[in-house]
């Protein structure tokens, strides 16, 4: 342990280290890359920690994600995670400075001919890494404020509840070109109806909005965001374990049974068929060209998106 800090690399493979128990530790930080991990009592909390990019998603954050959500399951002493993001916002999706605006192939985008296979693997893992807080044995609520779109709405869909900030926005822009939801939540949320209303627009809405469609939990003013959190949580913690688990896998069996993990194939695929598109293609040179902010403004318009 290093001036209170306990650092990830000292856990070996996976993050976790061995004998490990907050009861024994106290209260406990863990130091990732691009997020934080906190203990307090029963309480885990993961902080999305890019707050100079929007906790935009880079390399490291989908498995470090993972680690953190498997470090609370294996504390004796938690009872529910909250999961949260540094700064002005909860997650603004993939970091497309890197991934979009960077010249030539990269993560986002492969050289031709482009191998869907790859692109799959790839993605599929970020989706599995997501799908960690969805598979949690413990409760996550995702606390939301600022924006959750595109990747960041992948992953806040996939808590157990959502308390969002009133005025905080909620979407998934690149169903318009360039992306296709890859958890899939919208549908499992919401019905076939409400996703398409997102997902053939790419429209973002407000908390309050969410809520009324029954998106998520809770939409609160922003200075009341944190103890609407903490009631949920308060309410969670003193519920035993095994009683928190029962509940969780019993509710989430019913949506296994519905075919999610099939759906989400499916849309790892369309995900990765939707950057290599010839619209896809021309969208990520034009990002290259005038920078992805400019080229993100063009695609959300509303003025037609050209077809080659």
């Amino acid at each position: 342990m290093v001036g209170g800090i306990w650092h990830k690399q000292a856990f070996g493979s996976g993050g976790i280290p061995e004998k490990f128990s907050s009861t024994e530790m106290g209260r406990i930080t863990l130091a990732y890359n691009s997020i934080l991990y906190e203990t307090e009592g029963r309480i885990a909390r993961i902080t999305l920690n890019r707050p100079e990019r929007l906790n935009a998603i880079d390399q490291h954050l989908p498995g470090e994600l993972r680690d953190a959500v498997e470090v609370a399951n294996q504390d004796k002493a938690i009872h529910v995670i909250i999961l949260q993001g540094a700064g002005r916002a909860f997650c603004s999706g993939y970091d497309l400075k890197t991934f979009a605006e960077s010249a030539g192939g990269n993560a986002g985008i492969q050289e031709m001919p482009w191998d869907p296979m790859i692109d799959y693997q790839m993605m599929s893992e970020n989706t599995r890494c997501f799908m960690s807080v969805w598979r949690s044995l413990k409760p996550v609520i995702c606390k939301v404020h600022g924006f959750a779109v595109a990747g960041g709405s992948d992953i806040a869909l996939c808590a157990d509840l959502i308390v969002m900030a009133e005025d905080a926005k909620i979407g998934y822009p690149p169903a318009r070109v360039w992306g296709t939801p890859t958890t899939a939540m919208w549908v499992y949320r919401v019905g076939a109806e409400r996703a398409k209303r997102m997902l053939l627009t790419g429209d973002l809405i407000s908390g309050v909005e969410a809520e009324r469609i029954g998106l998520i939990t809770k939409a609160v003013p922003e200075s009341d965001l944190e103890p609407e959190v903490m009631r949920w949580a308060d309410r969670m913690k003193g519920v035993p374990k095994n009683q928190l688990m029962m509940q969780k896998l019993m509710i989430n069996q019913a949506y296994e049974n519905m075919g999610i993990a099939n759906t989400q194939m499916t849309a790892n695929l369309f995900d990765g068929i939707a950057r290599h598109s010839p619209e896809g293609v021309a969208w990520k040179a034009r990002a290259e060209e005038v920078g992805f902010q400019q080229a993100v403004k063009e695609r959300d318009s509303g003025e037609n998106i050209a077809e080659t």
